[in-house]
């Protein structure tokens, strides 16, 4: 059986480690900023627990994070969120197209994306990256161990040092938490 002391301890420790991060987080606090008050929207994408991270995150972004806070909606998409487009793609050309696919589609100026990856090797992450780094489009990586091949096409790296997946999993949602509520704390000053 997991020790539960131990474990809180793993987790507690590792959000200590990332307090390095900080100028990469606040830098993309800012390019989020920057991005939404000029008219662009977030894609966020991930495989497994991490597309579940991005749709959480999505979904907080749009409707909101704090339930003392209302205000207008802000526009965040989970790139994995329709299914039909994601099968289709996958069945037509390759699952490693499926948010590639998306993101071309949906693309406008000002957009950015943000990768959720405990790995940074995943094909479908790496070919989104690339599209995004050919054309010009700003990306934020909440990458994991470290950083994996992901990392050299990001144009933000925020890399949690563990290579234990639900650890990464976790501080990668404080991340996304802390990284939003900034924005929206930026967006909507009284």
């Amino acid at each position: 059986m997991l020790n539960l002391n131990k474990t809180i301890q793993q987790s507690v420790l590792l959000k200590n480690k990332i307090l390095y991060l900080e100028p990469e987080i606040k830098k993309s606090i800012n390019l989020i900023y920057k991005s939404l008050k000029k008219g662009g929207k977030i894609f966020l994408c991930g495989n497994g627990g991490s597309a579940a991270d991005a749709q959480h995150l999505a979904a907080e972004f749009t409707v909101r994070l704090r339930s003392n806070v209302n205000r207008k909606a802000l526009p965040a998409i989970a790139l994995s969120n329709d299914i039909s487009t994601l099968t289709a793609c996958g069945n037509d050309y390759s699952f490693e197209k499926v948010f590639t696919r998306n993101l071309e589609a949906l693309y406008k100026k000002n957009d950015i994306l943000i990768v959720i990856t405990t790995s940074g090797d995943s094909k479908n992450i790496l070919n989104i990256l690339k599209y995004c780094k050919k054309n010009n489009i700003k990306s934020i990586g909440l990458l994991g161990n470290k950083g994996g091949k992901a990392k050299k096409y990001c144009s933000i790296n925020i890399i949690v040092p563990s290579t234990v997946t639900a650890r990464i999993q976790e501080t990668h949602i404080f991340l996304g938490h802390f990284i939003f509520e900034s924005v929206e704390r930026l967006i909507f000053r009284k």
